[in-house]
């Protein structure tokens, strides 16, 4: 046995292995759906905005919340926005929380951050506003301060507010400035040094409240107040019944597959459904791994991309009929491979721009997202990337070592 294909088969009986730990060590998350979780209701007031803007206000508002809820932790929430009888409601579920305390004191908070300049020291410090806000904040990170070992919060400015940030800096050199966020003092100290590009703000925070600091400054300020009305915790709405008839459905849609590649591809079909084993066991582990909030869409995007993932050997062995005509067995496997890829590429590429779209990663505003589609969209897309180096890679290795 060549050396070369000894590495690759060892390589993937240890991603096999791997995997295998994982599958059975760790959890599935599951979707509100499949688990429950909670449901909080916010009233947003909208008095002050202009009838014509109202829609957008809302739009901006729904975006802000959930960026909120996803920087809290959440994965696929559901924030959807609901009016009635001149009422505006924003909606948020929270599959897996019980206890929504903590997320709704973050998705509340109207986080306003101001740059102020103190202008008289005396106890009951007069201040005065300097025009710079957390709107001219680009992105905040988690640091560590070197010289305490404390979180800070460091953040990047925008550019086109550098200029406002370094007039002001330089101004206040040796004078005391105060940060506020929501009229709360997060920072008092005296300016040091001029802040051009990246900043940083510290004040004896703990590690989660430097977090949460980030997270609302990367989401953005509230554009409309909102008060919490409702908050209830509510029942998996599909349960466990679904969940046994999903697994069902898998395992049926596994075997019928199996099936129809054996008696079809004999041998061939045999390799095709150790790998196809393979691709179930290094898709599970990364729905764990990453981790996936397993919806029932989800898991009908998990059963799809069983069928997608022997596609590919399905064109390789029609392939390599064709192939093993006028070339040697060895030969005819390699034109096969290397002739069916441009299919293969194509195929699979075509489905992964429409998961792509479904998923909407990049929050484009003129696409639906909910947090269902996008788990169809996540697991469909992982299946395929799983399906390719199965159907490639490790159906190839395994002809190469069994096929004589």
């Amino acid at each position: 046995m060549k050396r070369g294909l000894l590495v690759k088969l060892l390589l993937i009986a240890i991603l096999v292995g791997i995997s295998s730990y994982f599958v059975y060590s760790k959890e599935l998350i599951l979707g509100l759906d499949l688990s429950g979780g909670s449901r909080l209701i916010f009233d947003a007031d909208t008095t002050k905005i202009d009838t014509d803007k109202k829609e957008t206000a809302l739009t901006s508002l729904r975006n802000v919340v959930e960026k909120r809820v996803n920087f809290f932790g959440v994965s696929e929430p559901n924030v959807r926005i609901s009016s009635f009888e001149g009422k505006n409601r924003i909606i948020v579920e929270l599959p897996g929380i019980n206890d929504p305390k903590e997320a709704v004191n973050l998705i509340g908070q109207t986080a306003q951050l101001n740059f102020v300049e103190v202008i008289d020291a005396s106890p009951s410090a007069q201040i005065k506003e300097t025009g710079v806000t957390g709107a001219d904040i680009k992105a905040s990170t988690i640091a560590f301060d070197p010289n305490t070992g404390k979180p800070v919060v460091s953040f990047e400015i925008k550019k086109e507010s550098e200029e406002k940030f370094e007039d002001l800096t330089r101004s206040l050199i040796g004078k005391r400035m105060i940060i506020l966020l929501d009229s709360t003092v997060i920072t008092d100290a005296v300016v040091q040094d001029v802040i051009i590009e990246t900043g940083q703000i510290s004040g004896n925070f703990t590690l989660e409240e430097a977090k949460e600091i980030s997270s609302l400054l990367n989401s953005g300020a509230l554009p409309v107040p909102i008060r919490l009305v409702g908050e209830e915790t509510i029942g998996a709405t599909l349960g466990m019944d679904s969940i046994n008839k999903s697994i069902k459905a898998g395992i049926v849609g596994l075997v019928m597959v199996s099936l129809f590649m054996i008696l079809n591809y004999k041998k061939n079909g045999v390799i095709a459904t150790i790998a196809l084993l393979i691709f179930g066991v290094i898709t599970l582990a990364l729905y764990k791994l990453i981790p996936v909030v397993l919806t029932l869409p989800g898991i009908a995007g998990f059963t799809l991309s069983i069928g997608m993932a022997v596609d590919s050997n399905i064109l390789i062995f029609e392939r390599l009929k064709e192939e093993i005509k006028t070339k040697s067995l060895e030969s005819a496997l390699e034109v096969a491979f290397g002739r069916a890829w441009d299919s293969i590429r194509d195929a699979n590429i075509a489905t992964l721009v429409t998961a792509f779209i479904l998923a909407n990663p990049l929050e484009w505003e003129f696409l639906h997202v909910s947090g269902p589609v996008r788990g169809f969209a996540i697991t469909l897309a992982l299946g395929i990337a799983v399906s390719l180096f199965t159907g490639i890679f490790v159906t190839r290795n395994l002809m190469r070592l069994l096929i004589k």
